[in-house]
């Protein structure tokens, strides 16, 4: 079998499940001849979904036989790590990666992409990416997914001749919120040498970070570093607050404050929110649903809601789109619509986690420029957690764990 790798480039509209079917199928055999008869396997996060659930319903673990951890509470980079070395003992002919980088600090994306280079006398790479900077050097053929359709190119300066970038600017400013309804604090969040253990595990060393309205925070850290655990002791998800000196939205935690107290000053997305909306929602009742914390809206919304729903509508360029449903929108669109859930009752405090893995450069680009126009145009504070890198994205303040034998300690850059 000769040896092609070939890098097929992404974006929201391409159908990736589709692409990856054909070639295990071996119905593409103009483009990866031969296949049909080769053992394959996929190298993506959807696998590793795939087995967290197969772990946690039926306690089949093939890829943490050998380890006490299980495979939901690893950091993503040794999630990578045990599902490449389980792909590996089986000796595949070829080997589908999809957007191998996402989720992984610069250590782990330089221990992986040494590993396939040391891989790939043997076998064959073929990588889905939405980021032309992701693509591994040894690739030497170069194609694009346009919806279901593969186009292979002659070179890949003729591949890299059709990137466009998006131009959609954000017209007018936010929409102001329908009520101010929260307190006027100096301080929303204020760690005070908070430190945190799992068993005997020490993930936090002596955190002490102060989040003032208005501020605009990065949020960065090696995998494993504890960004995750310092993220839920924020939303009031995890008890490791308690018996702490953690004050959150005035409150000292264990107060007598309920998960819900402390949620109604959060405005908070990732992209694994998404799949929890699967019902048919209107546009206009999935940003109102933010204004109650729910998955979905249950009241009647006044005039007034339906009229900040179409304000947020006009300014992300949908106001043409309020009769489709959410599920009907592309992954970037329900990325920005859900952004703007989360931002509609202009909460003293917007998380975004992760906001942009998966995204090709367009829609990243289109992201971060209604990102800074929150920071910009509001009050509330916003904590932006990425390994990425996003240009043009435009923090003030940079918040970094750094692993320490004692667990992570933090530290506090203006940027």
């Amino acid at each position: 079998m000769v040896l092609t790798h070939t890098a097929i480039l992404t974006n929201l509209n391409s159908n990736t499940q589709c692409l990856i079917d054909q070639i295990k199928a071996g119905s593409l055999n103009d483009v990866f001849k031969g296949l049909k008869t080769k053992k394959g396997v996929v190298f993506s996060t959807a696998v590793i979904s795939h087995f967290i659930e197969e772990e946690e319903k039926h306690d089949v673990k093939p890829l943490t036989a050998k380890s006490q951890q299980t495979l939901k509470t690893m950091s993503s980079g040794e999630q990578k790590k045990a599902l490449l070395d389980y792909l590996l003992e089986q000796s595949p002919d070829y080997m589908v990666l999809v957007n191998p980088y996402d989720n992984l600090d610069s250590k782990s994306q330089a221990y992986l992409k040494k590993r396939l280079e040391s891989i790939a006398s043997k076998t064959l790479i073929i990588q889905l990416s939405n980021r032309i900077e992701d693509i591994l050097p040894f690739i030497l053929r170069f194609g694009r997914l346009k919806g279901s359709e593969l186009h292979i190119y002659g070179n890949k300066a003729d591949c890299l001749k059709e990137s466009q970038s998006i131009d959609k600017p954000f017209l007018g400013q936010i929409p102001r919120p329908l009520n101010k309804g929260f307190k006027n604090l100096n301080e929303l969040v204020a760690f005070n040498n908070v430190s945190v253990r799992f068993g005997e595990k020490q993930v936090l060393h002596n955190i002490t970070w102060t989040i003032k309205p208005g501020e605009f925070w990065q949020l960065i850290g090696p995998n494993g570093s504890g960004k995750t655990t310092l993220l839920t002791m924020i939303t009031g998800e995890s008890h490791k607050g308690y018996g702490q000196n953690l004050k959150l939205f005035g409150q000292q935690k264990g107060s007598g404050e309920s998960i819900w107290d402390i949620k109604r000053n959060i405005g908070y997305f990732t992209p694994s929110l998404i799949a929890n909306f699967k019902s048919y929602q209107s546009l206009e009742h999935m940003l109102l649903s933010g204004l109650y914390d729910s998955i979905g809206l249950y009241v009647k919304p006044t005039k007034a809601e339906l009229q900040l729903a179409h304000d947020w509508l006009r300014l992300l360029g949908m106001q043409h789109r309020q009769g489709v449903y959410f599920h009907q929108l592309s992954e970037g669109e329900k990325r920005l619509l859900m952004t703007a859930r989360a931002m509609i009752k202009h909460p003293p405090l917007l998380i975004l986690d992760e906001p942009t893995v998966g995204l090709d450069s367009s829609s990243a680009q289109l992201f971060v420029t209604l990102v800074n126009k929150i920071a910009e145009e509001s009050e509330s504070a916003l904590i932006y957690v990425s390994h990425r890198s996003e240009i043009g994205l435009k923090p003030k303040l940079l918040y970094e764990l750094k692993k320490t034998p004692l667990g992570s300690e933090g530290v506090r850059k203006v940027v």
